[in-house]
């Protein structure tokens, strides 16, 4: 292929339907016009605007905003700046997507991604294909010349977690690394990568050619580590959101992969409880003395699960939330809602919306709108009868989220409980979540989604817990790079020699 052709066909690649790409020109004026937007909705709506930051730091970053929208020239410029805007917040909550537009032409993207999938482990970033131009397990040292580290800096905006917690952006990276790289350096033909092989300190350099947005995900869908990955990160079905297995006489092990098994008026709901209840009694009429709760791939889900559970697992009178707050009486900026009703029907849809709000939120406080004590997220729950009196082991991984974190966090505030892994993106003392809101920006169409309820969970305080931390396990157990390669499960390991030392 000549020179001209390869020229002609790169050029074309880059072309997408008109007005559709995001390396498309967007102009200053409407960057202004939806920063100007952007701002005075998180001011009006966001109750976790000052949760992990101050007043003062959030006028500098839109100041900085301001300035580099005088340097900016594209679509994709200005949405990197409100990705930014976003993760400095801290809600693992928070979400800025481009519109289904933008989506369907950068998934027809043929070239420009990085083609391997990576894994932290180790304190490194590895390559984790056993199939490619890197040999598996090799350290990138750096790619186009930028040291990998700054390359992560400037990706982790993308993957917003709790306060300044970074072990669950390592997650995202670790999916959408290409993607990530794509969104923050541009269309990239080719890559210089320089590595290190495993036990060597000598550098190696390779020129690896760009692969399309679909080939990415072929490639990690077939990464390495698969097989050990799906402890966390598993195709869930009915069938694999909860287990109970007694390892010995001493010791079972409670798995709950997720907590979406709907509410109070659902089957999956009940079948959950009954489930809880059998295994306790069962676990209870044995003598278990060790439990080990394995949480490492639970995300979240649905009120009361989470409680439910606990109750098996505590000896104290609880309640979900300590307070909970919005900033608003009735839904703020409602012209910019990113509505998917037809516009007669809204009105209604908000109206109901608002209703709800003043009924859960009807304590004014210093300009907030706080729950009273007859709401459910305040009810006083009690100690199932069958709860869980012996050693308890928490695992836990930065996969913890939303109602996940509130449960792990409940867990490792227990006297009688040991916690080991890693720590969580979900917050030990609280998040922003419960209900979302998606606006949509005026001018670029890019939505924004963050959950308005500001609670503090009801958990104790602990000299090893930050407010602006995830949940910090009491033994810091990662996956070592042999157990990487073997497929071991370090943490799952590391527990039951703990439990075996414990019990000499």
């Amino acid at each position: 292929m000549t020179k001209t052709l390869s020229l002609i066909l790169f050029l074309i690649s880059c072309v997408t339907v008109l007005g559709q790409s995001i390396d498309d020109p967007f102009s200053r004026k409407k960057m202004r016009k939806d920063l100007e937007v952007f701002k005075e909705i998180r001011l009006k709506a966001n109750s976790g605007l000052y949760k992990y930051r101050t007043e003062q730091q959030i006028d500098s970053i839109y100041n900085w905003a301001e300035k580099e929208i005088e340097k900016s020239s594209t679509y994709l410029d200005f949405y990197n700046i409100i990705c930014q805007l976003t993760d400095f917040e801290g809600s693992l909550h928070n979400d800025t997507d481009f519109p289904s537009k933008y989506w369907k032409n950068l998934r027809k993207e043929s070239f420009g991604y990085f083609p391997y999938p990576i894994k932290w482990i180790d304190g490194k970033w590895r390559i984790n294909y056993e199939k490619g131009e890197i040999p598996l397990g090799a350290e990138i040292i750096s790619i186009n010349q930028q040291q990998i580290s700054k390359i992560i800096q400037n990706l982790y905006k993308y993957y917003s977690t709790d306060g300044i917690n970074t072990t669950g952006k390592r997650i995202g990276l670790r999916t959408h690394f290409s993607r990530y790289y794509r969104w923050n350096y541009g269309l990239t033909k080719e890559f210089e990568v320089e590595y290190k092989l495993p036990n060597s300190n000598q550098v190696y350099s390779k020129i690896i050619k760009s692969v399309a947005y679909s080939n990415y995900y072929k490639n990690f869908n077939t990464r390495y580590s698969k097989t050990y990955d799906q402890i966390y990160y598993a195709d869930l079905d009915e069938n694999k959101k909860y287990k109970y297995e007694q390892l010995n006489e001493s010791t079972g092990v409670l798995t709950i992969y997720t907590f979406s098994m709907g509410n109070e008026t659902t089957d999956e709901h009940k079948t959950y409880s009954k489930f809880l209840d059998s295994t306790f009694l069962d676990i209870k009429t044995k003598g278990i003395k060790n439990l080990i709760i394995d949480v490492r791939q639970n995300g979240g889900g649905t009120d009361p699960n989470d409680l439910v559970t606990y109750s098996y697992l505590t000896q104290r009178n609880f309640q979900e939330n300590r307070e909970a707050w919005v900033s608003f009486e009735k839904i703020p900026l409602i012209r910019y809602i990113d509505f998917w009703l037809p516009k007669f029907l809204r009105p209604i849809f908000v109206g109901k919306y608002n209703k709800e709000f003043q009924e859960e939120f009807p304590l004014v406080k210093n300009g907030k709108f706080y729950q009273d004590d007859n709401s459910q997220d305040h009810l006083v729950r009690e100690p199932n009868i069958n709860a869980f009196k012996g050693n308890i082991y928490i695992i836990v991984s930065p996969a913890i989220a939303s109602a996940g974190s509130l449960f792990a966090a409940m867990v490792a505030g227990n006297e009688n409980t040991l916690t080991i892994g890693e720590e969580t993106m979900g917050g030990y003392y609280g998040h922003n979540g419960h209900t979302p809101l998606a606006y949509k920006l005026p001018k670029s169409k890019i939505e924004i989604i963050f959950s308005v309820v500001n609670l503090e969970q009801d958990v104790p305080k602990k000299s090893n817990q930050f407010y602006n931390r995830g949940i910090i396990p009491d033994f810091d157990v990662s996956q070592t790079y042999q157990d990487f390669i073997d497929h071991k499960d370090t943490q799952m390991e590391y527990t039951l020699e703990l439990i075996k030392n414990n019990e000499k």
